[in-house]
């Protein structure tokens, strides 16, 4: 198994390279607005590092979200497009079901606890997890003072708003290492992952405005 993994459902560009059993070439950079300049330099980077050819890949694991339109589109489309060109599976994988993969391996394991990221308009993008690690409520999308999480908490959501989230704990941000590791550990016990479809949980910010009317026999059609 040789998996590309790569995850733009947050604030971090992050992509790595991994073995079935092991990170071989991983990389992270955090900058919300620099997803689509970022990420295809972050692939050939981990590529180079773990002395992968592309065409020797046998699997492309991507975070469908949920994430915000922008940055998450970006993820989704070159997973598809890399996909096609080689002739490869694409697997989806939660983006916080990923972290909550690292978080158990950096020190949460056998407790449960809920991840939260950032969604903007005062909200997170939310699910929570039991001891065993296995997602038991989300994803989902509220307001922090709606919600009632576990008693330990991760991610940039936890630690934006703590009140909410009372032991707030890292990581903040997907790492690729760890969604490849989640995704290798999933197809190694022959459980299927999600299809390469964003899970957005919400309408995008930029939408048609209401008052709009479409063009008729050549004559803009202008609101009354």
């Amino acid at each position: 198994m040789l998996l590309l993994a790569f995850d733009t459902a947050t604030p971090a560009v992050t992509a790595a390279v991994h073995d079935g059993t092991a990170v071989l070439a991983e990389t992270h950079q955090v900058d919300a607005r620099r997803h689509g300049e970022l990420l295809l330099p972050a692939i050939d980077r981990v590529l180079r590092a773990a002395g992968v050819d592309k065409h020797q890949l046998t699997g492309i694991a991507v975070g469908v979200g949920p994430g915000p339109y922008t940055g998450l589109r970006v993820g989704l489309v070159t997973a598809a497009a890399l996909g096609h060109a080689l002739g490869l599976p694409v697997h989806g994988v939660c983006t916080l079901d990923a972290i909550a993969f690292q978080a158990r391996a950096e020190g949460l394991a056998g407790q449960p606890f809920t991840v939260a990221t950032d969604a903007r308009r005062k909200e997170v993008y939310w699910a929570s997890y039991d001891a065993d690690g296995s997602r038991t409520e989300g994803p989902g999308v509220d307001r922090p003072a709606e919600l009632t999480p576990a008693a330990r908490s991760v991610g940039a959501g936890a630690v934006l708003y703590p009140d909410a989230f009372p032991g707030a704990y890292g990581p903040e941000h997907v790492s690729a290492g760890a969604l490849a590791g989640f995704a290798a550990a999933e197809l190694a016990a022959g459980r299927e992952l999600l299809p390469n479809v964003p899970l957005y949980l919400r309408r995008p910010d930029a939408q048609v405005p209401a008052a709009y009317k479409t063009v008729l026999g050549g004559k803009a059609v202008l609101p009354a």
